[in-house]
C-alpha cells in the first residue's frame, strides 16, 4: 500500500475546490447601505432614501439595480437617479443612488434591492432590505376620538358603579347555575375559541389574531339587556349577568392578556404593554368606585344616572362605531372575506354556546335567551379603546378593524330572531281571528241579519208579536216585585215559570 494512500485523495478535493474558490473571488461582494436604515412615513405621502452599494469593482458597466416589494399595496419604490452601474462606479467600488418611497397604505413592509448583470443573472446583495412603516398622519380628530372615548368610558362605568344592586348579586349568587353558565361562556369559551379561530382566519397575520383575542376577553356589551327586553328574555338575569361581568373582566382581562395573550403578542412581534393595561384597568375601576361612592353618598345621582345608564350605553355605543368609521373611513380598505368571518364568527359563535349550554344545564327558555345574548354581544368600545391606547402605529389601526367587523356583524341573529317572533305573532294572531270567524259562522255561510229580542228570565227571547196583552195580573205583581211574591218570599221554579210571558210584545 502506498505510504501517502490518506494524502492523494485529500490533494484531488483541493485541485477539484481551486476553480470554485477562483470563481467566488470574482463575483461581487455588495453589501447595501440605506439611509436611513429605517423608514417610517405617512399614508399617501412619500420620501427619498439614499441607497449606497459598496464592492461594485467586480460588477461590470451597465449592470443594474432595482427595487422590489413583497407588498406593493402598502408601499412601493423607484431609483430617482441613475440605476446603472457605471466605470466610475467601479472604479470607486461603490455605487450610490437616490430611491423615491411612496407609502400608499398603512402596514409593514420590505423593500429589497436586487443587482442584476448584462445576462439577467441576480447578485446577491447584503443587507439588501429597507424596512418601511406606513402610518396615518396624526389628526386633530384622532385626538379628539381618543379623549372623549375616554371620558365617556369613564362616565359608563360610573354608570355601571351606580348601578350595581348587590342584594340582586346576591340572590344570583345564591342560585348561581345561570350567571355561572354566562361566566364560563365569557371568559372561557370566548377567549379560547378566539384564540382558535384566530388561528384558522389569519394563519399569516398576528396583529389581526390580537384584535380578535382582545375583543373576545372583555365583558359583555351593554346592548346585551336591551335585546334580552326585547326579545323576551330573563331581564333580571341578563342585568345580574352583566355587572357580574363587568365586575369580573377587572381580573379576567388582564389574566388573559397576560397569559394567553403573550402568545399573540410574540407572535405579533409586539411588546406586551404591561404598563397601559395596568393603566387601562386602573383608569376603569376609579369610575366603578366613584359611582359605588355615589350610591351610598348621593343615592338622588346614583338613581338618575341609573335612569339614563342604558340609553347612555347604547348612546356610548353608537358614538364610538359611528365616529371610529367616521373618522377611519379607510378601515373598509382592511376588510376582506376573513374579515367579515371574524366579524361574524366571534359573536355568532357566542350566541349559539351560550344557548346550547344553557339548554344542557335544563335552563328555561328565557334565562337560555339572556345567557346567549350576554355570551355573545362583545363590548367592542372597550376593545377599541384599549387596542388605540395599548398598540403603537400602525399594529393600532390594523387591529382596530376586529371590534369594528364585530360590532357591524353584532345585531344582525338579533334582528332576524325579531323579525321572525313578529311574523310569527302575526300568523298566530290572524289563525285566532279566522278560527273565531269559522266559530261565528259555521259552515262558513254569512250570519242572516236579525234582531234581537230582549231576553226573558229563562234567557229566550220573545216569539212573536201576536196576544199583546198576554200577562195576567198575578205576573204583573211578581214582576213589579222583582221576582218575589207580595208575601215576600223569593219567587220559586214554579213562581218564575208561572211569571214568565209566553207571547212577545210589540
Amino acid at each position: 500500500m502506498c505510504p501517502i494512500w490518506p494524502m492523494h485523495l485529500i490533494i484531488i478535493y483541493l485541485l477539484a475546490l481551486c476553480p470554485l474558490w477562483v470563481v467566488c473571488q470574482t463575483l461581487p461582494n455588495l453589501v447595501a447601505l440605506f439611509e436611513p436604515s429605517e423608514l417610517t412615513i405617512h399614508m399617501d405621502e412619500y420620501e427619498f432614501v439614499n441607497l449606497t452599494i459598496q464592492g461594485t469593482s467586480n460588477m461590470e458597466p451597465g449592470d443594474k439595480f432595482s427595487m422590489i416589494t413583497l407588498n406593493p399595496e402598502l408601499a412601493d419604490a423607484e431609483f430617482n437617479t441613475t440605476y446603472e452601474v457605471t466605470p466610475q462606479d467601479i472604479i470607486n467600488d461603490e455605487f450610490k443612488g437616490k430611491i423615491r418611497v411612496d407609502a400608499k397604505f398603512i402596514g409593514r413592509v420590505n423593500l429589497q434591492v436586487v443587482s442584476t448583470d448584462n445576462s439577467g443573472e441576480l447578485h446577491n446583495i447584503t443587507n439588501s432590505t429597507l424596512p418601511v412603516v406606513v402610518i396615518r398622519p396624526q389628526r386633530v380628530i384622532d385626538t379628539i376620538f381618543t379623549s372623549s372615548v375616554a371620558v365617556f368610558v369613564s362616565l359608563i362605568f360610573i354608570n355601571f358603579g351606580c348601578a350595581m344592586h348587590w342584594p340582586t348579586v346576591r340572590d344570583v349568587i345564591k342560585r348561581p347555575v345561570g350567571p355561572a353558565i354566562g361566566m364560563l361562556g365569557q371568559f372561557l369559551f370566548m377567549p379560547l375559541m378566539s384564540f382558535g379561530l384566530g388561528f384558522l382566519i389569519f394563519p399569516n397575520t398576528p396583529a389581526l389574531r390580537l384584535g380578535m383575542f382582545v375583543t373576545s376577553v372583555g365583558p359583555g356589551g351593554g346592548a346585551s339587556n336591551i335585546w334580552t327586553f326585547i326579545l323576551g328574555g330573563n331581564l333580571n338575569l341578563s342585568l345580574a349577568m352583566t355587572t357580574i361581568s363587568t365586575i369580573a373582566s377587572f381580573a379576567m382581562m388582564p389574566a388573559w392578556l397576560f397569559s394567553l395573550g403573550q402568545v399573540v403578542f410574540r407572535d405579533a412581534k409586539i411588546l406586551v404593554p404591561y404598563d397601559r393595561i395596568a393603566t387601562f384597568t386602573a383608569g376603569l375601576l376609579i369610575p366603578l368606585a366613584i359611582g359605588l361612592a355615589m350610591q351610598k353618598f348621593t343615592p338622588k345621582i346614583a338613581a338618575f344616572m341609573v335612569r339614563i345608564l342604558k340609553g347612555f350605553s347604547t348612546t356610548l355605543l353608537l358614538f364610538i362605531i359611528i365616529f371610529a368609521i367616521a373618522t377611519n373611513i379607510y378601515i373598509f380598505r382592511l376588510f376582506s372575506w376573513q374579515i367579515v368571518l371574524a366579524g361574524m364568527g366571534v359573536p355568532w359563535l357566542g350566541y349559539s354556546a351560550g344557548y346550547l349550554i344553557a339548554r344542557l344545564f335544563k335552563q328555561p327558555h328565557p334565562d337560555a335567551l339572556a345567557i346567549s345574548i350576554e355570551t355573545g354581544i362583545q363590548n367592542t368600545g372597550i376593545a377599541i379603546f384599549l387596542l388605540r391606547y395599548a398598540l403603537g402605529q400602525p399594529e393600532a389601526d390594523i387591529t382596530t378593524v376586529i371590534p369594528v367587523s364585530v360590532a357591524i356583524m353584532t345585531p344582525f341573529p338579533m334582528m332576524a330572531i325579531y323579525i321572525y317572533q313578529k311574523i310569527k305573532a302575526c300568523c298566530i294572531n290572524r289563525g285566532k281571528h279566522k278560527k273565531m270567524d269559522e266559530e261565528l259562522t259555521p259552515g262558513g255561510e254569512a250570519p242572516e241579519s236579525t234582531i234581537i229580542a230582549p231576553i226573558d228570565l229563562r234567557g229566550k227571547g220573545f216569539e212573536g208579536i201576536e196576544n199583546k196583552n198576554a200577562m195576567t195580573p198575578d205576573e204583573n205583581i211578581t214582576e213589579k216585585t222583582g221576582g218575589s211574591d207580595v208575601d215576600g218570599r223569593t219567587a220559586d221554579s214554579s213562581d218564575l215559570e208561572r211569571s214568565t210571558p209566553t207571547k212577545a210584545i210589540s
